[in-house]
């Protein structure tokens, strides 16, 4: 069977994914970088170096599959954003292991960005939506873009138009920064959903947006403040509930500049189940489409499942 790899090489995570032509997962391999305790982020030589170290593991890890199958192309994330002055070292970890292995394999190999990546992750297993226009929430440490995004059904290249993002800090360093105060280890969006599940109070928390640009400093600052106020769990839920009404904000401005009611989620802060319920509720009107969380996490199953596409494989979804 021919099989593809896909490789992404983040800020939190490196990523392998093996994915059989007739669409199943073979293998999806994680390592999530390493970060000092009480730290709130790794500097991009670090995670550099940490991807050098990782990627010979994982690759050993798919050496049994690899020796099965026939590997027909390689798809590899290269730069954060499908822009020409998007750039970040991390990813070239990735790109160099992939450019390397299709030519001495003869193999091709597809290039996208992170964010592509993460929003085929998303068509791949939300599945959908499968129009050809939808909007696309990009949310994680490093990114919180709102995007108007046009997919080619035939080329399988996606249009990706930037819609509106943040002045300051990114929904992942909200939910980082505080969970470190809090006293959770970093990243730490899993145990800051963990504890915000303990309870149902809130306290309201100021939302800013302005002509699809939002800002989280202000809302920061004021958890940080309620931190020493009230419990744990409190403070948690207000910050996961304050991310949910800025997102919903910020897509009922979109409303106005298109027609389309389709929309995609995607990146970590977006596999958190207390915003999707909220979202859910707050935007009837649309039809809102998650990536699974173990795809909306950082992973290389995008990367795969584009480059499958572009071989001309008839996948399902």
């Amino acid at each position: 069977m021919k099989v593809f790899l896909g490789i992404d090489t983040s800020n939190y995570t490196t990523s392998l994914c093996l994915l059989g032509e007739d669409g199943t997962i073979l293998a999806d391999e994680r390592i999530l970088l390493q970060v000092a305790s009480g730290s709130r982020g790794l500097r991009q030589s670090e995670a550099l170096f940490q991807h050098v170290q990782n990627l010979p593991e994982l690759c050993t890890a798919l050496e049994p599959l690899l020796a099965e199958h026939t590997l027909a192309a390689i798809g590899v994330s290269t730069r954060p954003r499908p822009q020409t002055d998007s750039y970040m070292p991390v990813f070239l970890a990735g790109s160099s292991l992939a450019r390397s292995l299709a030519r001495c394999l003869q193999v091709p190999c597809h290039e996208l960005s992170h964010q592509e990546n993460h929003i085929w992750s998303g068509l791949a297993s939300a599945p959908g939506p499968q129009t050809p226009e939808f909007l696309a929430i990009h949310l994680s440490g490093g990114t919180t873009e709102l995007a108007h995004v046009l997919r080619d059904k035939q080329s399988h290249r996606l249009r990706v138009e930037l819609w509106g993002g943040t002045l300051d800090l990114h929904a992942g360093q909200v939910v980082d920064r505080l969970g470190v105060k809090l006293g959770l280890s970093f990243p730490a969006g899993p145990s800051l959903e963990k504890l915000a599940e303990e309870t149902r109070d809130s306290v309201p928390v100021p939302t800013y947006h302005r002509e699809g640009r939002v800002s989280f400093s202000g809302p920061l600052t004021a958890l940080e403040r309620m931190a020493e106020q009230v419990t744990a769990a409190v403070c948690a839920r207000s910050c996961l509930l304050s991310i949910a009404r800025t997102l919903s904000k910020w897509v009922q401005w979109a409303e106005e500049r298109t027609d389309c009611r389709e929309l995609l989620l995607v990146g970590g802060v977006a596999s958190n189940r207390l915003i999707r319920q909220e979202l859910v509720e707050r935007l009837p009107q649309w039809r809102l489409f998650f990536a699974q969380p173990k795809y909306s996490t950082d992973n290389a199953y995008g990367a795969a499942y584009y480059c499958a596409l572009r071989e001309g494989c008839a996948l399902s979804r």
